[in-house]
């Protein structure tokens, strides 16, 4: 088989790309895409578990956590014991993260058009599709 035939290399390569890109929309607002993610959760359900963001996001423990620290040390985000489960940790969104909101989703917007910028919108849902399939 061809590299360029193989599922996984032009995965790999196009998420590359797609992180860059999204990586330079995001620059500007000192945000990481990993940090997007935490962030869009948090508007969407503001005091979700560390866990529960980890599970929605895909990623594991660890990986979380140095997210949140970096964000808490950004003053984007707060941690709190859960009253209901000491052992689990609330993650409650700043005023900061709060106004990064339309900013940051507008940067998103962009980011998104451009990866997509050769597609007509048939194919971009189709890609969409094809992509979420490939996660279930």
């Amino acid at each position: 088989m061809e590299l360029e035939q193989c599922v996984n290399f032009v995965l790999t390569k196009a998420q590359n790309s797609v992180q860059q890109l999204f990586k330079a929309e995001l620059a500007p607002f000192g945000v990481t895409p990993g940090q997007y993610g935490v962030l869009k959760c948090l508007w969407d359900q503001n005091g979700l578990t560390a866990k529960q963001m980890a599970e929605r996001l895909n990623l594991d423990s660890s990986t979380i956590t140095g997210i949140l620290d970096r964000m808490e040390n950004k003053g984007l985000i707060n941690r709190y014991h859960d009253v209901r489960d000491r052992r689990a940790l609330c993650v409650m969104i700043t005023k900061a993260g709060q106004e990064l909101e339309e900013p940051v989703t507008q940067a998103i917007i962009n980011a998104n058009q451009k990866v997509l910028k050769n597609f007509n919108e048939e194919q971009s849902e189709l890609l969409k599709k094809l992509l979420l399939e490939l996660n279930s």
